[in-house]
């Protein structure tokens, strides 16, 4: 009787240590402004980059990953060149292919989507169009998606904020988080993208404080473990260590457990992956 009781106590403290795992899947997040296509950037062009990127989000094993300035055939190197993921997105000028995306791809042998959509950072954000003083329409993507493993929702939107208009910027801050509140449906909520604001900022101040529907936080401060520069835009090395700036961010909201925060300013023989580096966190939810 007492080795059956001990057969029993061993079973079920390794069941609740398996039900642990699964409830704390640990997942790899990334924000990426890879630069569009620009056959004027010479040696920095796309063509001889992206084998490096791809290379880059596939050691690193990222499941959900928001990009900015992404072309539709770029999109198509990834979609290609990146087995297991799905995208989501359009293109910011006519809602389909045209102009730049800011899609999200994540790892659909993790995660079924469950809704998914888009808007303008505009007065009429149905549609493409400009917002404010914007100097090029700006998108935000977003997707509801849940985890096979234990079962569990996440809400994720992916956006590139103006880089000219300081009122579409703040304006474009009370319209995400309106939209943020609206389609997450109470799930734990990231959103990432460059933001073409600095941790000092207006922009980011308005953004991480809290109000009654949404409290984001900053994954960085959250993070146990740092590791990178204190920048995300370098312009492919031209600017000055002392004055490149941090305008690329991944926040959260409470529920998500920030393991590990990157910078990933890395070359690969002397070539840059993007004139942005990629931000990086490990979480669990």
């Amino acid at each position: 009787m007492r080795k059956f009781i001990l057969v029993l106590e061993i079973f079920f403290a390794f069941a609740n240590t398996n039900a642990q795992t699964k409830a704390l899947s640990s997942l790899n997040i990334m924000t990426f402004n890879i630069r569009y296509d620009n056959p004027g950037d010479g040696l920095n062009s796309w063509q001889h980059r992206k084998e490096n990127v791809l290379k880059m989000i596939r050691f690193n094993e990222v499941d959900i990953l928001g990009m900015q300035e992404v072309l539709e055939h770029q999109l198509k190197d990834f979609t290609t060149g990146l087995s297991g993921y799905e995208a989501i997105g359009v293109g910011r000028e006519d809602g389909k292919t045209k102009g730049e995306y800011s899609p999200i791809l994540y790892n659909k042998n993790k995660f079924t989507l469950i809704k998914s959509g888009y808007f303008w950072l505009s007065q009429t954000p149905e549609k493409p169009s400009k917002g404010w003083d914007a100097a090029c329409e700006r998108i935000a993507t977003w997707v509801q998606l849940k985890d096979k493993a234990n079962g569990k929702k996440l809400f994720v939107i992916n956006t590139h904020f103006d880089h000219i208009g300081e009122i579409a910027r703040r304006e474009s801050v009370t319209l995400i988080k309106l939209k943020i509140a609206q389609l997450s449906e109470g799930m734990p909520q990231i959103m990432m993208g460059d933001l073409n604001a600095t941790p000092d900022s207006s922009v980011m101040t308005a953004l991480l404080t809290p109000d009654k529907s949404l409290s984001l936080l900053d994954s960085k401060k959250l993070a146990p473990i740092v590791y990178g520069p204190n920048w995300s835009f370098y312009d492919f090395g031209k600017i000055p260590f002392n004055d490149r700036p941090l305008i690329d961010y991944i926040l959260v909201t409470k529920g998500i457990s920030i393991k590990k925060y990157a910078v990933f300013a890395e070359t690969l023989n002397e070539l840059c992956l993007s004139d942005h580096a990629p931000v990086f966190i490990n979480i669990s939810f």
